[in-house]
């Protein structure tokens, strides 16, 4: 995907009803999933977009967060933030929690059809459900990566990013905003 960019000017073309190609890479760079989405807001203009998505795969369980096919996903996605953040709901609105993903910051594709939104795991993850509880997962994948030794600005990027995401939760600041946290 060379024509993917973090340029605000192509981020600003972005309008709610725009339907994108959402990417979700892996640590090494490789491509996990794709899936429609569809734009749903704009909030702090250029520093995030909420995408609508609807989970399709197997109903799967994260420290008490479920999805199950058919829930609905509001996703913020960031060309400045080192995280990203998804809002579960069932498919009938109930609020199911927050999922969070340390990431490199998203980067988009407006050349292609329909316009490529990509974010880029980095291993960490944070859970927030609606009655408090915060569970930070996969940290054994970060330190079985080796990052510490081979990229330690990354690794300490990946750790302000995490603290980041857990301080945000707490205060509910964007995109953890409301209670008990609405997708929008």
């Amino acid at each position: 995907m060379p024509s993917i960019t973090d340029n605000d000017a192509d981020w600003a073309t972005l309008a709610v009803d725009d339907a994108l190609s959402v990417v979700k890479l892996a640590p090494d760079g490789s491509e996990v999933v794709r899936y429609p989405g569809t734009v749903i807001r704009r909030h702090e203009p250029g520093s995030w977009v909420v995408v609508q998505a609807v989970w399709t795969y197997r109903e799967l369980d994260v420290a008490g967060l479920t999805f199950a096919p058919g829930d609905v996903l509001a996703e913020w996605f960031s060309p400045r933030h080192d995280f990203n953040a998804f809002a579960v709901h069932t498919a009938t609105g109930a609020f199911r929690g927050w999922y969070a993903n340390v990431t490199h910051p998203a980067r988009l594709d407006i050349g292609s059809v329909p316009p490529t939104l990509a974010w880029h795991d980095l291993y960490i993850d944070v859970i927030a459900l609606p009655d408090g509880a915060m569970t930070v997962c996969d940290e054994d994948e970060l330190a079985a990566s080796g990052l510490m030794h081979s990229d330690p600005c990354l690794y300490a990027r990946i750790q302000r990013a995490r603290a980041e995401i857990l301080g945000r939760v707490e205060r509910q600041e964007a995109p953890f905003v409301g209670g008990p946290y609405p997708a929008s």
